[in-house]
């Protein structure tokens, strides 16, 4: 089943309380269920996203993770089993007078609601925990260099922090697993895995595209025709280079090795110093004069 927006599914609020959600989920429910629209397709699939609302909305772990990550996230998380396991189908239509209990979810939903022996129809098998993700930040350096860096997050209902190795390299977008620190594991199983999602924060005097960084320098219009050096940032400290007379603005100077060695890769990137012809915006009388004198001679 697609992504669902479940309060809305249900018509509350997200501040509703259990009995509120609880409520809302029975009159839909009694509306909706298959015996009184039968052949009705739509009815049906309705009755199947009321119900999934409400076992994920009256399980205060799974409503939890729900709540915090969003509904696309949550549904990284969780599959239907995970959604459904422990949701006990014929004690929640027994106490409504509603006919079909499990016998109707196994139709509807299929053989994932055998009568195996568990609860709610699951078979009592070892389920490993569903896998949890966040984002975190990271600055653009510790993401190039590597960091430790102390996350909180929430793990069925507490509140924990870890110590967490960034590992040098990584870019916008990767991946950190944690093992053992996702959902809890059902019927004995293994808990599942957290991932961090980095997220890189921008950086006053960096860029990277791979493993390749850039910065830019201006240098004024006597330095770009005499040629000149100039101090640059690199990660390790600042490097001297030779500019070489004649430049032309938007050249590229290459310094070898000096950029990042992305995650998984043998090979450090280069850093690369983009140069800019610095005009200034007023001169005084004297500047001017010169600037006149090589305009006259072809400058």
């Amino acid at each position: 089943m697609a992504a669902t927006e479940y309060y809305k599914t249900l018509g509350v609020d997200k501040k509703a309380t259990p009995d509120e959600i609880k409520k809302a989920f029975r009159k839909l429910a009694v509306k909706y269920h298959p015996d009184r629209n039968p052949g009705d397709k739509a009815a049906e699939d309705r009755f199947k996203e009321i119900n999934e609302a409400y076992a994920v909305l009256s399980d205060p772990q799974k409503k939890e993770q729900y709540d915090t990550f969003g509904s696309s996230g949550f549904h990284r998380q969780y599959s239907q089993e995970d959604i459904f396991r422990n949701f006990d189908f014929g004690n929640v239509y027994k106490d409504m007078g509603a006919g079909g209990g499990e016998d109707i979810f196994s139709r509807l939903f299929g053989g994932a609601f055998g009568r195996g022996g568990g609860r709610g129809g699951f078979r009592a098998a070892p389920q490993k925990g569903a896998d949890l993700e966040m984002e975190t930040d990271v600055s653009f350096r510790d993401a190039a260099q590597g960091a430790e860096k102390l996350v909180a997050f929430r793990r069925n209902g507490k509140r924990e922090e870890l110590k967490v190795r960034i590992p040098a390299g990584v870019e916008n977008g990767s991946k950190v697993r944690i093992a053992g620190k996702g959902g809890q594991g059902g019927d004995g199983g293994p808990s599942g895995d957290l991932y961090l999602i980095i997220r890189v924060l921008p950086d006053p005097v960096f860029t990277r595209e791979g493993g390749d960084l850039f910065v830019e320098r201006a240098i004024p219009f006597s330095a770009a025709c005499l040629g000149t050096s100039l101090d640059v940032p690199t990660l390790e400290g600042d490097k001297r280079i030779k500019v070489p007379p004649g430049i032309q603005p938007g050249t590229k100077i290459r310094l070898k090795g000096c950029g990042v060695k992305p995650l998984g890769s043998n090979y450090k990137g280069d850093l690369y110093v983009k140069i800019s012809v610095r005009v200034p915006e007023a001169l005084n009388g004297e500047q001017k004069g010169l600037v006149e004198e090589l305009a006259r001679k072809g400058l």
